[in-house]
């Protein structure tokens, strides 16, 4: 079945809107109840497509689990170490975070290779080599990742800032007595929201937050209630869907330093807005903000990141001048734009990783894709300050990682509707 979004642009969105839990983080925090002994209680966790899928490979497992609302309950006592099918996690990229509780807790992980999104090359090499120095051997073949080996603690030097595979790390170390140091470590909230998470449990972290990390793990992990941060992600898009449509609309739930890079962008391009630090909150007032043409380049946190420059293009067809756009971290983050070029907007793709986005062009209802997540919020996007009617097709890309996307875009006055097309 095949879904869409049919959205009527022009409407400044207005009103109040509260971001939902973080994908992100959610689901290295379900993977690592794996190594709790009692029940783990997950708060304020999205109820999308990955988080479902999650639930069910540690069913799969053995698992006893729940999945009420935006509550997760599980008790990992009777799970078991067996051979997870493609089934399971083809379409689920952010199950590889089940590497290190697995291997951590049984020595031995076997699984088809994780899928999802095609973002570029986006190898498992980082996992597997800070496996490999932590003890572990790599019996993988073209069709199954395959680890097994007795962890040992000590100095893991990641080839890469890779979140997933610090993530990883950090799961595994929890249970290893003794310090294991992540060097080149990532630093990202939903990082940061793993390193809180596995304190809370029993282990000791050093350098929370940084880019070199130290774990100190302890044998027994207890089971935890933990709330999971609110989707900055999310809270980006919705900034910006406020911005192009030229509305006012406060969010609640928000830590501004999860957004520093972006929201600094924003500031300097013309953007007004206001924070509310005791409150949490952070209203946008797009009737009085007026978009300068900016010079974006994301990079690893606290950088610019890379999942808002999707919807930030968007805003650069909106901006007086000449915007610049530079992807550093993958290559296969540009395809949008030319569904935007469908729609109007003046692009100037350079190569695989920097654009020129001439503007302001008005927009113009049509048919785009959704090519991945992020790509698809910025159809979201382009289409609520488009003239006319866009439908935006593979909406299950975006329903991957935004929960409830088009009620909560209702919830502001937007004309967005929900179509299931049977295939």
């Amino acid at each position: 079945m095949d879904i869409t979004y049919r959205i009527r642009g022009g409407i400044p969105l207005k009103g109040d809107i509260a971001i939902g839990g973080s994908k992100n983080a959610a689901l290295p925090l379900i993977a690592g109840s794996i190594l709790a002994q009692g029940e783990t209680v997950l708060t304020n966790v999205p109820r999308l497509r990955d988080t479902i899928a999650m639930v069910k490979i540690l069913d799969f497992l053995g698992a006893e689990t729940s999945f009420e609302g935006t509550t997760v309950r599980i008790r990992a006592e009777r799970i078991r170490s067996q051979p997870i099918p493609a089934e399971y996690v083809s379409m689920l990229r952010g199950s590889i975070v089940l590497l290190g509780p697995l291997l951590a807790r049984f020595g031995v992980v076997e699984m088809s290779y994780p899928g999802g999104c095609v973002l570029g090359k986006r190898p498992i090499l980082a996992h597997v080599e800070a496996f490999r120095q932590m003890g572990a051997e790599d019996m993988s073949t073209d069709d199954v990742l395959h680890l097994q080996g007795d962890l040992q603690p000590g100095h893991v030097i990641l080839p890469e800032f890779s979140v997933t595979a610090t993530e990883n790390v950090i799961l595994a170390a929890s249970v290893l007595p003794g310090d294991t140091c992540i060097h080149l470590a990532a630093a990202e909230p939903h990082v940061q929201d793993v390193e809180k998470f596995v304190v809370e449990m029993g282990a000791e972290v050093i350098g929370a937050g940084g880019h070199t990390v130290t774990v100190r793990g302890s044998r027994v992990l207890r089971g935890v209630t933990h709330d999971v941060i609110s989707d900055y992600l999310e809270a980006g898009a919705l900034v910006l869907a406020a911005l192009v449509t030229r509305g006012k609309v406060r969010l609640h739930g928000i830590d501004r330093m999860h957004l520093l890079s972006f929201l600094d962008a924003l500031r300097r391009s013309g953007c007004v807005w206001k924070y509310d630090e005791a409150r949490q909150e952070l209203f946008i007032d797009g009737e009085l903000s007026s978009l300068a043409s900016m010079n974006i380049r994301t990079n690893i946190f606290p950088g610019f990141p890379t999942d808002l420059q999707a919807p930030m293009g968007v805003a650069m067809t909106q901006a007086k001048g000449v915007s610049r756009m530079f992807e550093r971290l993958y290559e296969g983050r540009m395809a949008y734009l030319y569904e935007l070029e469908k729609m109007g907007a003046h692009v100037e793709v350079l190569n695989a990783h920097q654009a020129l986005i001439i503007g302001p062009t008005p927009l113009k209802g049509r048919i785009v894709a959704s090519n991945d997540i992020r790509a698809g919020a910025a159809m979201v996007l382009a289409a609520l300050c488009a003239d006319g009617e866009t439908t935006i097709t593979d909406v299950r890309y975006i329903e991957r990682g935004y929960d409830r996307l088009d009620e909560k875009l209702r919830s502001l006055g937007a004309k967005i509707e929900r179509m299931e097309i049977p295939s």
